[in-house]
């Protein structure tokens, strides 16, 4: 898959931005770089990004794309007097996946700090914890700095509570076998496909206006679309995500997000029921179209989706998701494939709405 490098570059950004929820402002910053050139740009106290495009006419149905600009991470919850430093999630991890993992710790000078979460050598571990093999949880983790105690770590590191730790990540892309290969896809890679599907709408002549909306606090209970939604007051709603991809664990019977396969539309989660009638016409969109696609019916999992479709008098929405295997996780990994796939459907279905259409669903 051949993508333009300032595609490729944009997607590099937002991966590498380090934006745990609540945190979000150097997401939010590419992203106001990216589209200034076609959007009137708004931002709230939540860290909500509104992009306006300005063609918008005011007079149309209105179109919210959605997509969340937070990452999983951690944030400093207190200082040990030997100067290593206990944590707290924000999102869900796999706590054993933490052990001797690198991360960043922004100190009070803005400034971040690599450390690494600790792990015990083998040569202290007791009979039980090496037939364990894994923390009980996190609040048996601390990540260590290189600080000699607690002194040190305040006075010196200038480590403070509150602060934010994200994983030390660089984003990686290999050409010849399209994969990408970094942190924060879930949902940096769905802020891609937002923005380059919005700057794709441009230059179009569409049946309704478009708000794009980069929500934060996603990883924290879907906190900023809430308030993002009572401030577009759309008509209909296309929430981008990077969902996590079932290929490597499940039985090939019932994979339904496998790499490189297409963008994922979930029929549902333990968070929403997407509305059926849209969800029909979008898989029946991309079949005429030619364009991949695989459907979902997920067990677990929620998103931006369940929030949208039940504010106000109920919003229809579908939910987008380009394969990512092992979100919250350091490391995902996701392919260019993928990604245009899911930015061609989410452009063909904002050009295929009408005002009749959003009635019918």
């Amino acid at each position: 898959m051949i993508i333009p490098e300032e595609t490729l570059e944009l997607i590099r950004q937002l991966s590498d931005a380090r934006g745990v929820s609540g945190f979000e402002d150097e997401v939010l910053d590419i992203a106001r770089k990216n589209a200034s050139d076609i959007a009137d740009i708004h931002e709230d106290c939540l860290r909500n990004l509104y992009m306006y495009p300005k063609t918008n006419t005011g007079r149309r149905p209105l179109f919210m794309l959605d997509a969340h600009s937070d990452e999983v991470g951690f944030m400093v919850h207190s200082i040990k007097p030997c100067g290593t430093l206990r944590f707290v999630p924000l999102g869900g991890w796999n706590v054993g996946a933490l052990p001797a993992s690198k991360v960043l710790v922004r100190n009070a000078d803005g400034d971040y700090i690599p450390g690494v979460i600790a792990a015990k050598p083998v040569h202290f571990m007791s009979a039980a914890e090496k037939a364990s093999g894994a923390p009980a949880d996190i609040s048996s983790l601390v990540i260590d700095i290189g600080a000699t105690s607690a002194e040190d770590a305040i006075n010196n590191f200038k480590i403070r509570i509150g602060e934010p730790v994200v994983p030390d990540v660089c984003f990686e892309y290999n050409e010849k076998r399209d994969i990408m290969i970094g942190k924060a896809f879930d949902c940096r890679i769905g802020c891609a496909a937002l923005l380059e599907t919005m700057r794709r709408l441009s230059g179009e002549t569409l049946n309704v206006d478009v708000a794009g909306v980069l929500s934060s606090q996603e990883e924290l209970g879907e906190r900023g679309v809430r308030v993002a939604v009572q401030k577009v007051r759309p008509d209909i709603a296309l929430c981008f995500e990077g969902c996590p991809a079932d290929d490597t664990f499940t039985q090939p019977y019932a994979i339904q997000t496998a790499l490189k396969k297409g963008p994922m539309l979930r029929f549902m989660d333990r968070s929403i029921v997407c509305s059926p009638r849209y969800q029909r016409f979008a898989l029946q969109l991309a079949g005429k179209l030619k364009l991949p696609v695989q459907s979902s019916v997920r067990e677990g999992g929620g998103n931006n989706g369940a929030v949208i479709n039940t504010a106000l008098d109920g919003i229809p929405v579908i939910v987008i998701g380009v394969p990512v295997r092992y979100i919250h996780s350091h490391y995902g990994i996701t392919s260019c494939y993928d990604f245009e796939a899911t930015v061609r459907l989410a452009t063909e279905i904002v050009k295929a709405m009408t005002a009749e259409r959003i009635e019918s669903f």
